[in-house]
């Protein structure tokens, strides 16, 4: 065995830090543009910090500051932020066969996100259980890390990258559509896959150009998991008849 196996099989947080770096392609452009759109919004840089670190949640944290910053009433802005966020309860579920016997799973979950998701929804089963924590204590805690590193860097020095590179501020609004395009693309590979992806893009898109932009999100979620649903049902029915 080489002596870089042993290491990795040693030191099983290390290797889920080095198979998180691919990840930080897309979190630190999406967490710089977070940190300065936060300033601009009127939140402080300490302010931007805490929020990437405590809420930790991508989309929810640009949405959580605009609907402050417009003076959205509090309880809106929590539930807008909570319902974005309702897709990770289905996270855990389909990597609970994976995990093993220790309290330090939960404490790890604040960490779990989409990216982080599919990397260990590939990897832990690939490990054995003895690595799996660790692993996965490894490239959680060092994406989270570089998220709030990222609007760390954007909330200080956003303002000054911009101006000293002008083309920055245009590509970084793109960051984050790109990060979840990149996510969203690879699944267009069936009927129902396709359908449900369409009609939760095309949700979206006509829910922002109608002025439903606070609710588009949540709402073209919903209608493409339906879709899925009944798609899926109908399969079954269909597959049931033909038995």
């Amino acid at each position: 065995m080489s002596q870089q196996a042993v290491s990795s099989s040693q030191r099983p947080w290390l290797t889920g830090m080095r198979e998180a770096i691919p990840l930080l392609g897309g979190y630190v452009p999406v967490a710089i543009s977070f940190g300065l759109v936060a300033i601009q919004s009127g939140f402080s840089a300490q302010e931007a910090v805490l929020i990437s670190a405590l809420i930790y949640a991508g989309a929810s944290q640009f949405l959580f500051v605009g609907m402050a910053a417009a003076g959205s009433p509090l309880w809106l802005v929590v539930v807008m932020t909570l319902l974005i966020n309702v897709r990770h309860v289905v996270y855990a579920p389909n990597l609970a066969p994976w995990l093993t016997a220790s309290r330090g799973w939960p404490w790890l979950m604040h960490a779990l996100t989409d990216q982080v998701f599919a990397l260990a929804h590939t990897r832990l089963p690939q490990l054995p259980e003895a690595q799996r924590l660790g692993w996965f204590s490894g490239a959680a805690l060092f994406a989270w890390a570089s998220w709030i590193a990222g609007t760390a860097l954007g909330a200080l020095a956003g303002e000054e990258l911009i101006a000293r590179w002008p083309l920055l501020g245009e590509v970084m609004p793109f960051a984050l559509p790109a990060l979840f395009l990149v996510l969203v693309v690879p699944r267009f590979t069936t009927r129902r896959w396709s359908l449900a992806l369409s009609l939760t893009i095309l949700s979206a898109l006509a829910l922002t150009v109608t002025g439903f932009t606070n609710l588009a999100i949540p709402l073209a979620a919903a209608c493409g998991a339906l879709c899925f649903q009944a798609v899926k049902c109908r399969l079954a029915a269909k597959g049931a008849r033909h038995e």
